[in-house]
């Protein structure tokens, strides 16, 4: 019996996909985030804003057997700083985000397969460890990056941010 996990699979984004498309796919997956007041940039980023961050790293996408979108991460390497928290300037620390699973599918496994293909990439890339924030308020995702492995480390106050930020950590 394939599960609904088995029948997704991860891949780069690629220069057929289209940023419009993630973008739209984005606004979905941190809507409820946004409705909370939490102003993450994936609630309403624009198109510029995707491809930028874009730029900054490795995107990864989950799609199903139709090749719809159903789940997003991105992936940077170490090295790469992050003004406003000293452990994301560590150069052995990657970080993880920009990620979101489609709304009817969460809680199916694919979040799971997101994030250990970005630890994977973190691993080959020689990080010690993988890192990624998250709004302090939004606690049920904070209990589950910590049942993911990970661990607190700092709060960040990001500029035009309404929440103080968790920064969470896991040794890979």
């Amino acid at each position: 019996m394939t599960t609904a996990a088995e029948a997704i699979s991860i891949r780069r984004f690629g220069p057929n996909d289209s940023v419009e498309s993630l973008t739209a796919f984005l606004h979905r997956a941190y809507a409820a985030l946004g409705a909370n007041g939490w102003n993450y940039t994936a609630v309403d980023q624009t198109v510029e804003v995707t491809r930028k961050r874009l730029a900054e790293g490795t995107c990864l996408v989950a799609v199903d057997g139709d090749d719809r979108l159903v789940g997003t991460i991105m992936y940077n390497p170490p090295q790469v700083a992050y003004a406003g928290s000293p452990w994301l300037c560590r150069p052995d620390v990657a970080h993880l985000g920009q990620f979101g699973v489609e709304p009817s599918r969460q809680r199916g496994g694919i979040g799971a397969r997101l994030m250990a293909a970005v630890e994977a990439m973190a691993r080959a890339d020689g990080a010690r460890e993988i890192a990624l924030d998250t709004a302090e308020p939004a606690v049920h995702l904070v209990e589950w990056y910590a049942r993911c492995g990970y661990r607190f480390i700092e709060y960040a106050q990001w500029r035009g941010k309404r929440y103080r930020s968790v920064i969470m950590s896991k040794a890979l």
